[in-house]
């Protein structure tokens, strides 16, 4: 169990990449998106098309079928179904022990301090707030081709699984910078916590300003400055809620 606690991000890493990749194959296994009807045509065959084919589609277990008037006929498999069945229930328990863990890990121990002797505290948090806010922007941009490419390909588990991935891509990023360039004294805890609210309010931004204007579920380009400013703007409180005694007023002088 130490190990796990111990590998709790690779757990839910792993877990997100296989899930998505789970979903592209399931939806692989189903009838095309565009156009199902003629999909089931074209495997299926032997049927009249003239009026299309109704087609229905399940997630858990994985089933597709084609009804072209005459009563279903499966589409997916019963071995595939099966085979995929098993294969999510392992991905997530993968997925929940990951992300059980991962949580446990905000209230564990405070782990390191790091002083903030000799250190320029208001160069770092310029540092911070403007190159971090250039990698979150980085950052956004590329989740937003891989949100459409994770609904398309993956649907609403896909779009969920992304959510997630999103979420504790964007906080684990929010740690990291945290640590090299966040506020002192810090422990490992602060940081790692700091981060975490740093990464989900960034994509809790981003998702209420895309569905506040109508576009989910498909992220657009100007989600890349929204999300940056949204983190700095966190970055900003979170130095301004340092207490003032742990530092020298030299330190934030240049």
């Amino acid at each position: 169990m130490e190990w796990v606690k111990r590998r709790a991000g690779l757990l839910l890493g792993s877990g997100l990449v296989l899930g998505l990749g789970w979903t592209a194959a399931v939806t692989l296994s189903m009838p095309d998106w565009y156009d199902p009807s003629e999909a089931c045509t074209r495997k299926v065959g032997g049927y009249d098309n003239t009026s299309g084919a109704e087609v229905h589609t399940g997630w858990f277990p994985p089933s597709a079928t084609c009804d072209f008037g005459n009563g279903p006929v499966q589409y997916m498999s019963t071995t595939r179904s099966v085979v995929l069945s098993i294969v999510g229930v392992l991905i997530l328990i993968v997925l929940v022990t990951g992300l059980v863990q991962t949580v446990k890990r905000f209230s564990g121990e405070p782990g390191v301090t790091t002083t903030a002797d000799g250190v320029n505290l208001r160069r770092r948090m310029i540092n911070q707030l403007t190159f971090g806010a250039l990698d979150v922007g980085v950052v956004v941009a590329v989740l937003t081709f891989f949100n459409a490419a994770a609904i398309i390909f993956g649907g609403l588990p896909g779009g969920i699984l992304f959510a997630i991935a999103s979420i504790a891509g964007l906080s684990a990023l929010g740690v990291v910078l945290d640590r090299h360039l966040g506020p002192l004294p810090s422990t490992t805890l602060d940081s790692r916590r700091r981060g975490a609210v740093a990464g989900a309010t960034v994509f809790g931004v981003i998702f209420a300003a895309t569905a506040l204007t109508g576009q989910l579920p498909f992220f657009r380009l100007w989600c890349v400055p929204v999300g940056a400013i949204a983190y700095a703007a966190v970055v900003a409180v979170q130095w301004s809620r340092q207490p003032a005694s742990k530092a020298s007023p030299a330190q934030y002088s240049d």
